[in-house]
């Protein structure tokens, strides 16, 4: 007789029903408390590596020897039953539908009416601006392609024009060359800081000087000139212009995820006197639609995560469900990406979990035999680890196998799952090369610090992920295209890292974790916290560099495209969590204020 068992997450007790002949393979039966929705686990994968059985400690004694250490998390902020409440009128998607195509039909002549090319340069901003791109695609590239083509647009002295058309143009996949912004350098001394359009100008500068590429070096001085102009000018500005200087200054719109930004792009619209009425109820419309299904995703993962029940097993760790479905979310906000969404928070939530039982929890010894253990996928090696480790390795294999099923909808979702294991094993290697480092008292170099860093930042593993969810490719293909993206990987998980360690830093240093390349540096070149910071953000406007070679292209295939949308994104999700604070370990206010704008509140629709 065989046996197909299951589990129930609420009450943790083990279920089985009978089954016989079933199995079209040989499968290896395994308890666990939590939930599997596949069921089955495949005896290739675990009996395919093994390690030594791990030699730890008893728990009662690793206790006396090895201090566990507190980081004094708050609790979670957010109540199932408010998000379970939460009742959008705009999650029938239907019911709006005929109100959307009336509203997109009525905005099309406005392409007409935009004759001259900056006419329909501020447009196209507009619209992309928010959020209704996607609508207009067929418009806004006959727009582009005729500014593109119009020779002479690019006047001495019309820097706001220039700076826009670079902008637009690059972002679109047209090669724009730098030249184009050499107007600034010839009038830069006619600049009048108390002049409104030559404000303008330069904040349309310093946006555009974020698309440079690695030796342009013409962008790098629009930049700095941009820069210092608009901060010498602030205390002089006020109403719209004033908030459109301060936020090109606190983050360039390049570097923030969209979505997150479209209201706040809404109200300036609808501030504007020559507003389209038509045009600000669309935005609106598709705001509160799109924002439903966000709401039915994060509904759907806190009671996911309610259920699982992991928070009375590893109380020492973050619980963060809603600020990780956030971080998610600044990956892709499509409606036809909630798997992606979904599956994503799961992960981060993961990483929280896990990184916290490496920077907080294990001794060296338990953290190396829970390393193996991920590495071959194996429960033999955590019978001698604290009871709460046990819970977290058998909560992390069953969601990453439930997770493996969800890509491959039931068909060859064991294929899926090495590429899954081989991410949570480099991750779990880069955090114990951290704990090593950090248990010996090894101060390890800049270089040697980010070499492994890249890995622990989570970008590898989140965007391993999101790899199988945004598009269809082939199973074989993966290890080949992750390949050849690994350029752009990397630097965007550098971007992860050193925001998370210009924010993070010193409250790790407080609780004795391992170094942060704030601290490296420091140490390295014997210079202040300030200096040291200054430093790592010159390392994440290079990183941005690299990974703009992939931004502007409209050659690859929409799978591809779509993948390439999203490791981008990754990039702006982490400057949007670590912008001001630690978007997961404090409950700062403006992580909060973000997620009641983008995802509890909708907009006022007259």
């Amino acid at each position: 007789m065989e046996y197909t068992v299951g589990w129930s997450c609420t009450s943790l007790t083990l279920k089985a029903s009978s089954t016989s002949g079933v199995l079209s393979r040989n499968y290896k039966l395994i308890t666990s408390p939590f939930y599997n929705r596949c069921e089955i686990i495949p005896t290739y994968k675990t009996n395919q590596v093994r390690f030594r059985p791990c030699q730890a400690s008893s728990p009662q004694a690793t206790e006396k020897m090895h201090q566990r250490r507190s980081a004094n998390y708050k609790p979670n902020l957010w109540n199932y039953e408010f998000l379970k409440s939460l009742d959008n009128k705009y999650n029938h998607v239907e019911r709006n539908k005929e109100r959307v195509e009336r509203l997109v039909e009525d905005v099309k002549p406005i392409f007409e009416e935009a004759v001259d090319s900056l006419a329909k340069l501020e447009l196209i901003d507009n619209i992309t601006k928010m959020g209704l791109s996607n609508l207009f695609d067929k418009e806004m590239k006959e727009a582009l392609e005729a500014v593109a083509s119009t020779n002479g647009f690019t006047m001495e002295g019309h820097v706001y024009a220039s700076a826009l058309r670079f902008r637009l143009l690059r972002q679109h996949g047209y090669v724009v060359s730098q030249d184009e912004l050499r107007s600034f350098k010839e009038g830069s001394n006619t600049f009048d800081r108390s002049n409104r359009e030559d404000i303008e100008a330069m904040v349309q500068l310093l946006e555009a000087s974020h698309l440079a590429l690695e030796g342009e070096n013409i962008l790098d001085e629009a930049k700095a000139f941009s820069t210092g102009i608009l901060r010498e000018s602030l205390s002089g500005l006020d109403g719209q212009l004033s908030e459109r200087a301060v936020r090109a200054l606190e983050l360039p719109m390049h570097w923030r995820v969209q979505w997150l930004d479209i209201k706040w792009q809404i109200d300036l619209y609808e501030q504007q006197e020559n507003k389209r009425s038509n045009l600000l109820e669309l935005a609106k419309l598709n705001f509160n639609t799109v924002q439903a299904t966000h709401q039915k995703d994060l509904r759907d993962i806190f009671r996911w995560w309610r259920d699982l029940g992991l928070m009375k097993h590893v109380d020492f760790t973050r619980d963060r469900p809603v600020e990780s479905f956030l971080y998610a979310l600044g990956f892709s906000q499509e409606p036809r990406f909630s798997s992606l969404r979904k599956s994503l928070t799961k992960v981060v939530i993961f990483i929280l979990v896990i990184d916290d039982v490496y920077d907080l929890y294990g001794s060296l010894e338990e953290l190396e035999c829970f390393t193996r253990a991920i590495t071959g996928w194996d429960s033999e090696q955590i019978q001698q680890l604290p009871e709460c480790m046990k819970v977290c390795f058998r909560a992390l294999r069953n969601v990453t196998y439930e997770i493996a099923y969800d890509i491959s909808k039931d068909k060859d979702w064991h294929r899926v799952l090495p590429h899954l294991n081989k991410a949570w094993a480099d991750f779990c290697k880069a955090l114990l090369t951290e704990a090593k480092w950090d248990h010996s008292g090894y101060a390890p170099s800049l270089d040697e610090y980010l070499s492994n860093a890249w890995t622990s930042s989570s970008g590898p593993l989140l965007l391993s992920h999101a790899y199988f969810f945004a598009g269809h490719m082939k199973l074989e293909d993966v290890a080949d295209l992750l390949e050849k993206n690994k350029d752009l990987i990397y630097n965007v998980s550098m971007i992860i890292r050193l925001c998370n360690d210009l924010r993070t830093s010193k409250a790790e240093i407080d609780r004795g974790d391992a170094p942060s390349s704030v601290a490296c540096y420091m140490r390295e070149a014997n210079v202040s916290e300030d200096v040291a910071q200054e430093h790592i953000k010159g390392l994440i406007d290079r990183a941005w560099k690299s990974v703009n070679v992939h931004c502007f292209g409209d050659d690859l295939t929409p799978f591809l495209r779509s993948y390439i949308d999203v490791t981008v994104n990754a990039a702006r999700a982490a400057h949007m969590l670590y912008q001001n604070g630690d978007g997961f370990g404090t409950h700062d206010a403006d992580t909060r204020r973000q997620i009641l704008s983008t995802v509890i509140e909708p907009l006022a629709l007259d």
